[in-house]
This record gives C-alpha cells, structure tokens and sequence, in this order.
C-alpha cells in the first residue's frame, strides 16, 4: 500500500510490525500522520515510512510498514 505524507492514517499492526513491535510508542488504533525525516528514506520506500502520533507534543517518531496503516 503506498501512503502520503502528512496524511492521517490508523495504526493496525500487520505481521511484520507484530513481529518487530514499535514498543511504547503506538498501540493498534492510534492516529498517526506520515512525515518524511531529513537525511532518511522517503515514505513508501521498501514498504516502509516514518510516523508520528496525532496529538503528541513529544515529537517522537516511528518507522513502521505502511501495510500497517488504514486511511481514516
């Protein structure tokens, strides 16, 4: 699935990142936005982008397979 950047997509983890979990950070459910880091990979880039949670003031970021977000 390709994705666009600072679209707003919902978290469900598929296999890969069920098996590679991205730790505290986002849990199935959550609204994230697509950004694209300065210096990495773009988003879509070997099935992969970058995400923040929606509402996070904390500036955190997540790579995650983009098979694992559903447009809201």
């Amino acid at each position: 699935m390709k994705v666009k950047v600072n679209s707003i997509y919902r978290f469900e983890a598929n296999g890969w990142d069920k098996f590679n979990p991205c730790g505290d950070l986002l849990k199935d459910g959550d609204l994230v936005q697509v950004i694209n880091l300065p210096g990495a990979p773009k988003a879509n880039t070997m099935g992969q982008c970058y995400v923040r949670l929606v509402g996070d003031s904390s500036k955190r970021f997540q790579m995650v397979s983009t098979g694992s977000l559903v447009k809201q």
